[in-house]
């Protein structure tokens, strides 16, 4: 929008050319280019941009009007341009930001509106029930043991099973359990794709008998969602044509499953039995990305360990000291982490606590005080707003002990607890250097918050041992408490020594360490939600 008009006979002729960042690299990469529109300063490109995404990593995207450097187009005007993480995309409202372009001193450039939609691969489960009537009878001492199998047609005319149902013992006319399957299964997203329904009577030696056969599409499948129906199938049906449904309250004069070789056989054969959908639903399996577009927001809380054992901040042999080239390892796992986050948390006032210390001016033990010195508002502006409260903080407070978890875990469990509808999620980071003094107190948080909506993050620095903290991170067991297991696993452990790069590329490192903390929030957030039977919120248009 109000780009620089640079022509001098006309408006300017736009391009964007659309750079990637590697993860943990500097280095830009041209990965696309939109088309070229003549002759206007406010131009809407069609070409769209098909990228993968990773809420785990951060996603550093460049576009560029090119100028003068650009060795395919040419020597051309350079209109300005404008950098922006993927995340931040994603987070913004309804997957819609606008981002001025810059580059070109002392002039507005304009700026540039970009739009991210995630690419609906069939998500949909359908939950169907059906049952026959009056099949033939192909068993000598008693009736049949029918069961369905079900055919997605392919692209190149052949059929793949993807469905049989539970065989119903000795009855004419049975009625099969409802069974679930989702729609790519069933006609890989194209809904008016044939999918062929084959009626077998079930033999214990595995030579089932054939009794018919019908063929339908999704499409027409779904019309069940507000009346049951009944498939007539002609004579074609064998060789995969459709026969027409009948849907209403009544059934049709003849409807039919029809065996093309009985039919063969019998001049007065009409068919070999009816089947009707008696049901058919439709459910989404929504993503992460639904629900921040739909307006979740993710608040991010730092917690961070002020115990002695970190050494004096002072001191380089310190976790905490910080070099004038170099941040500590507090720093970094702090950075990694939150840089992340921060694009899903609207007003980027987080929230940040220190544990462990003696605070002035009476030297009082704390496990929760806020870094700001501000009791009632403890949020910092910023992830660097975060980081500059935890330096001062170094300065003030005396390191001492012991590691106690469940204080800062029960504080943020207080707030989630306050919205559980779905619109916030909190995510608590823990950075601590010791082994945990209160582990019983921190199991019953775990297990408390593992009914609100939230997650726990714990990044151990430095040389210890944390075989304790493995216990709280629920992959292999669920984390307990006096007889009460976790709702769900929210906790995740990792030492950050396992991410740190041997040639000391600190950007390379906090890459490493925030692609693996953060790979489980997505699934841990949309664990709450189903449990809870939370939609999405729809976006406005």
């Amino acid at each position: 929008r109000n780009l620089l008009d640079m022509d001098t006979f006309s408006k300017s002729d736009p391009v964007v050319v659309l750079f990637v960042q590697g993860s943990g690299s500097s280095e830009w990469k041209e990965f696309g280019r939109t088309e070229v529109i003549d002759n206007t300063l406010n131009p809407d490109f069609v070409r769209k941009f098909v990228l993968d995404y990773y809420f785990e990593e951060k996603q550093n995207l460049r576009f560029d009007p090119p100028g003068s450097h650009d060795a395919v187009l040419g020597a051309q005007d350079f209109l300005g341009q404008a950098f922006v993480a993927l995340g931040e995309v994603i987070g913004s409202q309804r997957g819609r930001l606008e981002r001025a372009l810059t580059g070109v001193p002392g002039k507005r450039c304009g700026t540039i509106l970009l739009l991210a939609e995630e690419l609906s691969n069939c998500r949909d489960i359908v939950t169907m029930q059906l049952c026959a009537n009056k099949l033939d009878k192909k068993d000598f001492f008693g009736k049949s043991d029918p069961f369905l199998v079900f055919y997605r047609s392919n692209e190149d005319g052949t059929f793949t099973i993807c469905h049989k149902t539970e065989v119903v013992k000795n009855t004419l006319n049975p009625v099969w359990q409802p069974f679930t399957i989702p729609v790519r299964a069933l006609c890989n997203g194209d809904y008016d794709r044939t999918v062929k329904i084959d009626v077998y009577d079930w033999d214990r030696d595995g030579s089932h008998d054939f009794i018919g056969e019908f063929a339908t599409s999704y499409r027409e499948l779904s019309r069940a969602q507000s009346q049951f129906t009944v498939y007539e199938v002609g004579q074609g049906a064998r060789a995969g044509g459709r026969g027409a449904p009948h849907t209403g309250a009544d059934p049709p004069l003849r409807p039919q499953v029809l065996n093309p070789r009985k039919k063969c056989k019998k001049k007065k054969y009409v068919n070999s039995g009816t089947v009707t959908l008696l049901s058919f639903s439709v459910e989404s399996e929504f993503t992460f990305v639904d629900y921040i577009r739909g307006g979740t927001q993710l608040n991010f809380t730092v917690a961070i360990d002020f115990t002695a054992s970190n050494g004096m901040p002072s001191q380089p042999t310190s976790l905490h000291y910080a070099s004038p080239y170099q941040l500590s390892a507090y720093a970094l796992a702090l950075k990694a982490v939150g840089e992340i986050i921060q694009d899903y948390d609207s007003d980027k006032l987080f929230p940040a606590y220190g544990f462990g210390a003696k605070l002035p001016p009476d030297g009082k033990i704390s496990h929760q005080f806020p870094l700001n010195n501000n009791a009632d508002n403890p949020s910092c502006a910023g992830i660097e707003g975060v980081l500059e409260s935890y330096l001062q903080s170094l300065r003030t407070v005396q390191l001492y002990g012991p590691t106690n978890f469940a204080p800062v875990i029960n504080q943020v469990a207080g707030a989630a607890a306050q919205v559980t509808d779905g619109s916030q999620y909190h995510v608590l980071l823990i950075i601590t250097d010791g082994v945990i003094s209160d582990m019983l107190q921190t199991k019953e948080a775990i297990v408390t918050a593992s009914a609100l909506p939230m997650s726990i993050i714990i990044v151990g620095v430095g040389p210890a041992e944390f075989e304790a903290m493995e216990e709280l991170d629920g992959d292999e067991v669920r984390v307990s408490s006096r007889g009460r297991y976790a709702e769900r696993d929210i906790v995740q452990f990792v030492p950050f020594r396992d991410y740190v790069d041997d040639s000391g590329n600190q950007v390379l490192s906090m890459a490493r360490l925030a692609k693996d903390v953060l790979a489980e929030i997505p699934e841990q957030l949309l664990s709450y939600m189903k449990t809870r039977d939370i939609k999405p919120r729809r976006a406005d248009p």
